[in-house]
């Protein structure tokens, strides 16, 4: 992918999302770049995610792995944008940058590693890594 798709979604601060101080407690960065991942994909593959499950035969893609750097706070109220694009496809994995802009500031990074999984052929109670549809990273790489 030379220039990855990038989804922009808008998202109001809201009173839970915040400690008793009003600022935006770290851990719920997480919740808002996980919603950010599924808009993403509604967005390139034009269908919502359970459409998306059924017609791949998927599971779903679970977190493997996450990070985030804290540039600025958040706070209720706040009306922020975040740009989310899949940065590497690979075999069954991939990685998503999110970027969470307060105006023209660059106020949280995150990072996230996930997996393309099905159910066991063998045991259906749990999931295995499955290889990512060809059709799923072309959608990615012709989306506008």
């Amino acid at each position: 992918m030379t220039e990855p798709f990038v989804h922009s979604r808008p998202y109001t601060i809201e009173w839970g999302d915040c400690d008793p101080a009003g600022i935006v407690w770290n851990p719920r960065f997480f919740g808002l770049f996980d919603g950010a991942t599924v808009a993403l994909f509604t967005a390139a593959l034009g269908m919502k995610k359970a459409e998306m499950l059924k017609t791949y035969g998927s599971a779903g893609y679970p977190l493997v792995e996450t990070r985030a750097v804290f540039h600025a706070p958040c706070r209720f109220g706040d009306e922020v944008r975040i740009d989310s694009m899949v940065t590497a496809f690979r075999r069954s994995s991939f990685d998503i940058t999110h970027r969470l802009f307060l105006g023209d500031t660059l106020a949280v990074e995150g990072f996230e590693t996930r997996v393309w999984v099905g159910r066991d052929p063998a045991d259906p109670e749990r999931i295995r890594a499955r290889p990512i549809p060809t059709d799923v990273i072309e959608r990615f790489s012709r989306a506008k």
